[in-house]
This record gives structure tokens, sequence and C-alpha cells, in this order.
């Protein structure tokens, strides 16, 4: 079907815009990668623009031999794994019940759910709730609170009420239970979805600084988001976190060319990029699990 003289230049007119859109989003990512690419020294002058024009990888070298940087990672690693997996589970148990219709008080429990959605008890509530759970200061503090998500839990119950009534049927047959059933039969059948969910949930654990900043206070259980929100807000080499005798590590002639601004650009390319490079592995899945978890029945 041939297109009229209008729907071309409307079209030319939305790709162009799209394109500039897109560019205008790159760019402050592209100038941070190309800052922390280039000497310090030289980034001070000025004139970086899209690329390093001293090259080095000094600064990344700087930024990895941080005591607090590596067990920020590992923090941050574990906590993206383990929250999302227990997240995932815990919240697809949940829908997973529910999708029952047979299930006693199915309407008084999803309106328990959705109460959390409306009303917040707010920041000091919660820190009292944590501290007397003993979650303050230790590692499930990133995990416990943030096993069960409500807007995932709508989703995964959209798509488990729409899978056919007669695999569930022909299972228990066979003699399968609930969790047979869940685990080798719509597990399976969900895994656009999942991914989906899993990937949104991962993103969320990998850049939460809060809960690094406001409910712990040990340096080795500190995130590499909230140790990047600590070392944006400092305006002096010396006082970055845990680069304390850094300066001794190095010759003179290396050192002097590090300047505050390029280890702060090379450590935000060091929190940003590892979660970035997760997308294009789960990309086949994204638009497909949210289009079927938002299928009527």
């Amino acid at each position: 079907m041939r297109m009229s003289a209008g729907e071309k230049i409307f079209q030319a007119c939305n790709t162009v815009f799209l394109i500039l859109f897109s560019l205008t989003m790159l760019y402050p990512f592209v100038l941070m990668l190309a800052m922390s690419l280039n000497e310090g020294m030289d980034t001070a002058k000025g004139g970086i623009y899209l690329l390093p024009r001293a090259f080095t990888l000094f600064n990344y070298e700087v930024v990895l031999n941080n005591p607090f940087i590596k067990s920020a990672y590992l923090v941050t690693v574990g906590r993206t794994v383990i929250g999302t997996a227990l997240s995932i589970l815990v919240t697809a148990l949940f829908a997973y019940g529910l999708s029952y219709r047979n299930v006693p008080f199915r309407r008084l429990i999803t309106v328990y759910a959705i109460i959390p959605m409306l009303f917040n008890g707010g920041l000091v509530p919660f820190y009292l709730q944590l501290k007397s759970l003993h979650l303050l200061n230790t590692f499930w503090v990133f995990v416990i609170p943030y096993m069960f998500n409500i807007w995932n839990m709508f989703v995964m119950y959209r798509f488990f009420r729409s899978t056919p009534e007669e695999l569930r049927e022909a299972a228990e047959i066979d003699g399968a239970n609930p969790l047979q059933i869940l685990f080798r039969i719509i597990f399976p059948v969900s895994l656009p979805m999942l991914a989906a969910l899993s990937l949104f949930t991962a993103v969320g654990h990998w850049n939460d600084w809060f809960a690094g900043a406001f409910f712990v206070t040990d340096n080795q259980l500190v995130p590499v988001q909230t140790y990047l929100q600590k070392m944006l807000s400092i305006d002096r080499l010396e006082m970055i976190p845990g680069g304390a005798g850094a300066k001794d590590m190095y010759p003179e002639s290396k050192w002097s060319d590090v300047t505050l601004i390029a280890v702060k650009m090379a450590t935000v390319m060091v929190g940003t990029l590892p979660i970035l490079f997760v997308y294009p592995f789960l990309q086949k899945y994204f638009v497909k699990g949210i289009m079927i978890g938002s299928l009527k029945e």
C-alpha cells in the first residue's frame, strides 16, 4: 500500500524526532564514558565531547583497586541475584495461589494485598519494623523487605489465570500436586513473563541506593549505588570512601594525572555498565512478557 505525501512527511518527521530524542538520551552516557577513559588533567582542560583525547584506563584501575568498591560490588551482585530470585519466587507463589478460583477468601486476600499500594506507613515505622526484626546493618535488609511486589503479583496473576485450565486438570489427574503443577507446567510456559519481571526486579535492586544509605552503617555492606551517591557528593579526591592511601600505591607521575571528576565518571561507568549488559540477553522476552501479562481473560 502506497503512502500519501502527508503520510511520508509525517513518517520522516517522526523518524527524525525519534533519532534526535535517542541521541539526547544517549549523549550524556557517551560523554561520561569518554571522560572516564581520558586522562584527568587533560579532561580538566575541557573540549571532551564525544571521544577521549588522551586515552587511559588508569581511572578504572584506581576505582577497581579501591577495597570499598570491591565489597560494594559483591553486596550489589549478591542482593541482585538473591533478591530477584526470592522476589519472583515468593510473588509467583502468592499469585499462583490466588489464581485458583476455589481458594477461600480470595477476594479478601486480594484487597488486603492492595492496601499497601494505597497507604504507606512512612519511613520511621518502616525503620522501626526493620529494627525489631534485627535486619538493620545486615545483608538481608536488602532482600527480605523486597521479597513481595504487588505490581508483579498482578501481572503474574493475570497470566496464570489466562493459562488453559485443561493443563492443570490433566496434571491433577496424573497425580501432580499444586507445587508440581507450578514448577513443571506453569513456570515453563511463563518464561517470557518471568524474564521481563525478573529484569525489572534486578534493575530495581541494582539501582537502589536508599536502603544502603539509611539502613546500613557498616561500610562492608554498602552497595555500589550508595557508594556512588556518597562519592558524587564529595569535592576532594582525598575524601573518596576507601581511597585513603591510594596515592601511595601509584607513581607520582601517574597519580598527578588523576582528578576527582575522572574518577567519578569511571565509578559511574563501573556501576552502570554491568546491568546494561543484561538487557540484550533478555530483550526478546521483554516486550512479549509484558504483553502476555496484560492480556484480558
